[in-house]
Order: structure tokens, then sequence, then C-alpha cells
């Protein structure tokens, strides 16, 4: 096949990259309208499992991306002068800066004999009228699904709270969550490593927080200044780092979740944040997007006809990740409604925090879907060894939080 990828992100490599090792005849070009280098965020996130398949799919990228990868297993918690460890299993992440991640991904695809042209950018398709195929892996602001609007069915839901992605050279060493009072509400951070000498800080609050601190006006400096100051206990002195791109002021957004019905439109597909987007707060949209080229890879290598192996693709992969995406809007609910859980005791609020995926949560005042938990994970316990519970006078009281028993 000759196929034709558009934008230079994690999803079109990768894909290039699987492509390449099922059938090195293909004929694939990337296109990439920024020079070679740029890219903009700090470190991404990724977990154990996804490690796992990186190694089952392309062994070499996956020992570079784990070679030059932080790893973390250790979760804490800081609200206003008191730190709190996770003791709950929410596995092991890893943290890579994404500048390094899109280097290893292009020189591994280069190396396969996937052309990659940087500085090319095609707002049409009709540009690539020689494709067998075209890839449209160029984000959620892609240009070409754009064109094709009422096909795909696209809808763009804005959240409410306001965010900055910033980075920092303090090293944070465990996944560190800041929650900060002040007078206007609060303000939180979420903070991890992506190298040896550099962390990203991901800091968010409501918009009337960020109005009442003077962030909406507040010049790149001034802006910078006040939340070192807000969060200098978690950043030791270190100082916080804005992209060369924001020039005038640190680049707050409404992050905009993105899904379309259908991800494929003649012989073009959608990858990645072009085809959906999925809430920071979860950490996958890396993994997502490189699922997304795993999963359209087998489709097209299943299937001998080109329509028959997208609709197969859009039909699995959207199947698959439905609960992840729906994960994701809980997340970012739970955020949203921080002043409904951040006054818990400390012990209480991580392991709501670890809960902020559960659409149950939500409708149950948070003190009783904690002891519910309580009772949930006693129950389990027992019945592990063997034993009925003994819940007392007044119920159990060993900590958990599983939302399938609580269902039951």
């Amino acid at each position: 096949m000759k196929i034709a990828c558009v934008g230079g992100g994690p999803a079109s490599l990768y894909f290039s990259i699987l492509m390449k090792r099922v059938d090195p005849s293909h004929d694939i070009t990337v296109h990439e309208r920024n020079p070679a280098g740029s890219t903009y965020g700090w470190g991404v996130t990724y977990w154990g499992e996804l490690l796992n398949d990186l190694h089952g799919a392309d062994p070499e990228s996956a020992c570079t991306i784990e070679k030059n990868s932080i790893h973390w297993d250790r979760w804490e918690v800081h609200v206003h002068d008191r730190t709190t460890v996770a003791t709950e299993d929410w596995g092991e992440g890893f943290g890579i800066g994404r500048h390094q991640l899109l280097d290893i991904l292009t020189e591994r695809a280069r190396s396969l004999g996937v052309h990659i042209e940087f500085e090319h950018e095609i707002t049409d398709r009709g540009e690539l009228a020689d494709a067998d195929l075209v890839v449209a892996g160029d984000g959620v602001n892609s240009l070409l699904r754009e064109r094709h609007t009422d096909h795909f069915g696209s809808e763009i839901t804005v959240g409410r709270n306001v965010y900055v992605w910033l980075g920092t050279t303090k090293v944070f060493r465990s996944f560190t969550f800041t929650f900060v009072e002040t007078a206007h509400g609060w303000i939180w951070c979420y903070g991890y490593g992506f190298s040896k000498d550099h962390s990203t800080c991901v800091i968010e609050c409501s918009p009337t927080t960020w109005k009442g601190l003077g962030l909406h006006q507040a010049n790149r400096a001034d802006g910078l200044a006040l939340l070192e100051k807000l969060f200098a206990d978690a950043l030791d002195g270190h100082p916080l780092i804005t992209q060369a791109h924001t020039e005038d002021g640190t680049h707050w957004l409404n992050f905009r979740t993105l899904t379309n019905r259908t991800w494929y439109h003649d012989n073009l597909v959608l990858l990645g944040d072009a085809a959906h987007t999925t809430h920071y707060s979860i950490g996958a949209g890396t993994a997502l997007a490189l699922g997304d080229a795993a999963f359209l890879v087998n489709a097209l290598h299943g299937e001998t006809e080109l329509q028959t192996a997208l609709a197969r693709y859009d039909r699995e992969r959207q199947a698959a990740i439905r609960l992840s995406l729906r994960a994701a809007r809980y997340s970012a609910r739970w955020y949203e409604s921080l002043p409904r859980y951040v006054g818990l005791p400390p012990e209480q609020l991580i392991a709501l925090l670890g809960q902020r995926h559960s659409p149950l949560l939500p409708h149950v005042p948070p003190r009783l879907y904690y002891r519910l938990g309580q009772a949930a994970e006693q129950f389990r316990s027992l019945r592990n060894r063997g034993r009925r519970p003994d819940p007392g006078p007044h119920g159990p009281n060993t900590p958990g939080q599983s939302d399938e028993m609580i269902t039951r």
C-alpha cells in the first residue's frame, strides 16, 4: 500500500513503525507541518501495562522508550501542610519527555524505511490523491477531519476548569498531587518527573479562582511568579517554565473533549487525538494513541478489502476504549467538583481521589461512599479467607474502595 500519514505525533509514527514491521513493502510517508525537533508539551505519562504491550509490538522502540523514562510507584497528596502517601496499589507509572518520545519513534520509523517530511503541511486530502490510505493523526484540530465534520459526527465538549501545562527543574520522585487553598478557592498541581532534570506541572483551578487570583490578565512573568509562590513548598525553590511559544503569558486552556461518531471516510481514517481526546487527569492520551495505531494495523492486515478493514478498526477500537473515555469524563468531573471532597480527612480524600473514575461517586455523599468502600473491602477480604464478615455494632471499618463490590 501507498500510505500518507498527516501529523508527526506518536500515533502516526507508531502506526508507520508497526505497518513496516508487518510488511516492509508498504510505501509510507509521514507529513509533519512543523520543523524537526519542535514540539509542544513537557512530559507524557504511561503505565506498566502499556510498556508490556510496546515490548510485544516492537521490542526495539520499547526498550529505548523504557531506557529514557522516569519510573515511579509512589503517589503523594499534599493538602495544606500535610502529606499523605497512597497505600492502595495504583500501579507503576512512567514519564518521558514528549520531545524524547518523538525522537525515538522518528528514528525507529526511518530505520525501517518510513519517509518523514517536516515543514510540510497538508490541508486537503486532494494533495494526497495518489495514496491508497490517508491517516489523519494531526490532532484535535485536524484539518482533514474538519473538512468532513458532518460525516464523522464530530462533537466537542469544553470543560469548565482552566489549566496550564508547565515544566520545572524540580524532579518529583513520586507522582505528586498538591492542593492549595486561596482566598478565591482551590488551585492544584499534578507533578511528575519525565527526565533526570525536569518534571511536568499541570496546574488547574476553577474559572472563579483563576480570575480571583488575577491569572486571567497576568503577564508571563507575573503569572509564573504567583504560581511559584502558591506552590513554593512543592517546588522547593525551583522555577516554573513555560513553552517557548507562550509569548505574552502562561497559556491557560479549557480542556476540549472530542468525540466522533465514526472514524473513517472513504480512504481517510482518524487516529489519536484526531479521533478522540481524553482528559489529562487520567494520563492515558499517549497510550490510547499508540493503541489506536496497533488496532488499525491489525485490522488492515486482517482483512483483504480496505473498507472492511477500516470498518473493523472503527468498530473494535471504539468499543475497546469506551471505558477509558468514560473514566476520563468522570475524572474531569471530580476535579470540577473538588470542594465536595477536599475537606475530607486525608485518608478519605486520597481514597476518593483514587476512585475519581467511578460513575457512582458523584451520586453518593463522599463520606458514605468511603464507608461503603470500607465495608466492601472487609467483605472481600474475609470472603477470600473463607469466613463470613462480622460487622459489629457500628459496621466494618477496614479501608477500601471497590466499585464492583459497592454496586453488588
